[in-house]
């Protein structure tokens, strides 16, 4: 509802890059059939959603081996400390407590190198996210301190109007894919009988009022967010269309309008998803111009350090 759907009209006037970033998938174990299909699921629904690897560099970011040499360069310029505060790894290091690892430490470095290694000018990011790309403009400003103006520093692009779309069954909560009960999240691949189920199941209150009031009513103020970020209605349209004040019609209509925009979105994921030669294509060719792009800050990156340069690498 946020970023895809502004990652797909971004294409039509910027130099998008779109990375599966399997190698931060890493910091929890994983069973290794299931992240490859993951992998390739991520992909395909990319493109199902829009993304065009004729408009932008599709891939996997295990692809370019230069998004991990960075990652360790960049670390030699992070403190400790920076890290420390990260509060993404505070709450991670929390739910996995049996497994915290040091990637898990250093997954903002990681992010860091992801953002830099492509002279990225402007980052489309969300609340949870501000704080990594702060650290990687730090980090950029650090260097560049040092060595001159050597890596580019990213600005934040902050996503306009974006859906604010809350758990089903906890509406005070962010909807999140690791939540425990399914009735509590929307898939995107979820089929409609699915989708239907979900939104009857959830949870309003006893006020039997339609307005629009997160802080008293965040249930029925979630559904009016989502049925105004598919249907494109206003906010004032939708508590018109829904003066009935029937939180039934309320829960069905919205499922429905967020059935029919998901259906075709699922149809062109298992299209692709059957063409997985095809797939596995379009992200090798992706991948290819993202080394390609991504050797000339690597090349600027290591002469500045003053690590010798591969001259069958790097060619002036």
């Amino acid at each position: 509802m946020g970023a895809l759907r502004q990652w797909v009209t971004l294409q039509d006037d910027h130099d998008c890059i779109f990375c599966i970033v399997d190698l931060h998938a890493l910091t929890v174990r994983q069973d290794p059939a299931a992240l490859r299909e993951s992998i390739l699921s991520l992909a395909a629904l990319y493109l199902a959603c829009g993304i065009d690897p004729a408009k932008s560099t599709v891939f996997v970011q295990s692809h370019v081996p230069a998004h991990a040499e960075l990652a360790w360069l960049l670390n030699t310029y992070t403190q400790m400390g920076e890290l420390e505060r990260m509060t993404q790894f505070k709450d991670k290091a929390q739910r996995h407590k049996h497994n915290i690892n040091a990637g898990l430490f250093t997954y903002p470095v990681l992010m860091a190198a992801d953002i830099l290694l492509y002279g990225t000018q402007r980052v489309p990011v969300g609340e949870d996210q501000k704080q990594h790309l702060e650290l990687a403009r730090d980090i950029a400003t650090r260097f560049n301190g040092i060595y001159g103006d050597v890596l580019v520093v990213p600005e934040p692009m902050i996503p306009k109007g974006g859906a604010r779309v809350k758990d089903l069954q906890e509406p005070t909560k962010k909807m999140s894919k690791s939540a425990e009960s399914e009735l509590a999240k929307v898939m995107m691949l979820d089929e409609p009988k699915a989708i239907i189920k979900k939104f009857k199941k959830a949870v309003t209150d006893n006020e039997a009022t339609i307005r629009y009031d997160e802080a008293n009513q965040p249930g029925v103020a979630n559904l009016l967010n989502i049925y105004c970020a598919v249907t494109g209605s206003s906010q004032e349209e939708a508590l018109a269309h829904f003066d009935h004040n029937m939180y039934g019609k309320l829960k069905v209509e919205t499922a429905e309008a967020v059935a029919e925009a998901l259906t075709p979105v699922r149809e062109r994921y298992l299209a692709l998803r059957e063409s997985e030669g095809m797939l596995l294509e379009t992200l090798a060719q992706g991948a290819e111009v993202a080394r390609k792009r991504a050797e000339g800050v690597m090349m600027r990156v290591m002469d500045a350090i003053g690590l010798p340069l591969d001259p069958h690498r790097f060619r002036k």
